[in-house]
């Protein structure tokens, strides 16, 4: 699937990275807690959060996270943008709450990882 292709199941708009959006994903995470992003994120993933700062950029760059997907309508302001701008991060933006964009997701075939807490 594509980043392409979430477009339509999330009813997003493509707030920047118009050009890359025909990158390959292959997982999610949803978290508003960068450690556990951090801690849990795998190869060509997504990460879905509702945190607008660009602490989430610099932890996208970090783990090659190449869409970020901001739920419950949050915009970003204009300088999380322009990091994801400078270091090549698509950036989606959806209406849904975390928990209906992951299992929308879900449901398209993209999974989390497989890995358990141990809590």
């Amino acid at each position: 699937m594509t980043i392409r292709d979430l477009i339509p199941i999330l009813d997003a708009k493509v707030l920047c990275g118009e050009t890359d959006l025909d990158q390959e994903v292959r997982s999610a995470c949803g978290s508003d807690l960068m450690s556990d992003v951090l801690a849990f994120v795998k190869d060509k993933a997504i990460l879905i959060t509702g945190l607008t700062n660009v602490h989430v950029m610099r932890t996208a760059e970090m783990l090659d996270i190449h869409c970020v997907i901001f739920a419950r309508g949050k915009i970003p302001p204009e300088d999380v943008l322009e990091e994801a701008r400078e270091i090549g991060i698509v950036v989606l933006a959806t209406e849904y709450t975390n928990y209906t964009t992951c299992g929308l997701l879900y449901e398209a075939g993209i999974r989390g990882s497989s890995l358990r807490s141990g809590a």
